[in-house]
Formats: structure tokens, C-alpha cells, sequence
């Protein structure tokens, strides 16, 4: 992630099963200094408890969950704003 950075304006990250419990991962997503936005295939929201949790999207600019394959357009989009946006 922190060679990412050095290369790309904004970072799109699916944590998969690293959502839930990656305390590691949220620091490295922590210590980007460029805007992440979280990815989510399924809306972890609908799904277990144990689920429904992620350590990562408090220190993401911003989640997008449930829409399937979508969801990386969504992401590609939003990132492609927050760059024109400055």
C-alpha cells in the first residue's frame, strides 16, 4: 500500500476477510496520506454479525458495499471525482 501511493492518486482496496479483524491493515491504510476508498462486492451490512464489522472504513475516505462487480466502477467513479476535485 505504501509503494501504491508513491504511484497512484487515490487507493481502491477490497480487504475481503481482512475487513473484519486486520489491525495491521487498517495502520497501513491509516498511514496513506492519498484518499482509499473501501470496496465491498456484497453489502457486508446484510450479511452475519461477525460480518458487518470493518476496521478499515474508519480510516478510508469512503465504503462502497453490495453492489457486486459494480462496486469497483462505483469505485473507479468516486475516484476519479476526488482527484478532479483536488
Amino acid at each position: 500500500l505504501q509503494e501504491a501511493q508513491a504511484n497512484y492518486d487515490v487507493i481502491i482496496i477490497n480487504p475481503a476477510a481482512f475487513t473484519h479483524y486486520s489491525i495491521a491493515l487498517r495502520d497501513a491504510v491509516a498511514a496513506i496520506k492519498k484518499p482509499v476508498i473501501e470496496v465491498h462486492l456484497s453489502n457486508i451490512y446484510s450479511r452475519e454479525e461477525f460480518r458487518q464489522k470493518s476496521v478499515i472504513s474508519s480510516v478510508a475516505n469512503g465504503v462502497i458495499s453490495g453492489f457486486g462487480p459494480q462496486s469497483y466502477i462505483l469505485a473507479l467513479r468516486a475516484a476519479a471525482q476526488l482527484v478532479k476535485s483536488g
